[in-house]
């Protein structure tokens, strides 16, 4: 995964994103993950979250959990996963689940469907 963010800054657009305090973050994983603990991260004073951390920040975020291990440096990207993101980088910037990922591009899948008919008609 290449990606401009370091992972505090990738964390901190996405509860910006969701409109998360850092004590609504922590409520939410009942108290899993402090919001002075998120903050260091957010920051980079933490770099490399412990995996347990990720997993909760990832289930209240509605992210990736692997793609926050890769971004922390727990795993290493692997050529499977690169080819299953191959859109990842064209959505990146409005942090979508990988369900709302897939809608679009079932959507794109549909007006490709109704351009070509289109032009069949057409012709």
């Amino acid at each position: 995964m290449t990606s401009a963010l370091t992972l505090g800054q990738y964390l901190a657009s996405i509860r910006a994103d969701r409109h998360l305090t850092l004590r609504q973050v922590e409520e939410a994983t009942s108290k899993l993950v402090s919001n002075a603990y998120l903050s260091q991260i957010e920051n980079d004073k933490i770099r490399q979250p412990s995996p347990n951390i990720l997993h909760a920040l990832a289930g209240i975020y509605a992210v990736d959990y692997a793609g926050l291990m890769e971004r922390s440096g727990h795993i290493m990207p692997t050529t499977a996963r690169r080819q299953d993101r191959k859109h990842g980088h064209i959505f990146s910037s409005y942090h979508l689940t990988s369900e709302e990922e897939a809608e679009l591009i079932d959507y794109l899948k549909f007006i490709r469907l109704r351009k070509r008919s289109c032009n069949k008609i057409n012709k």
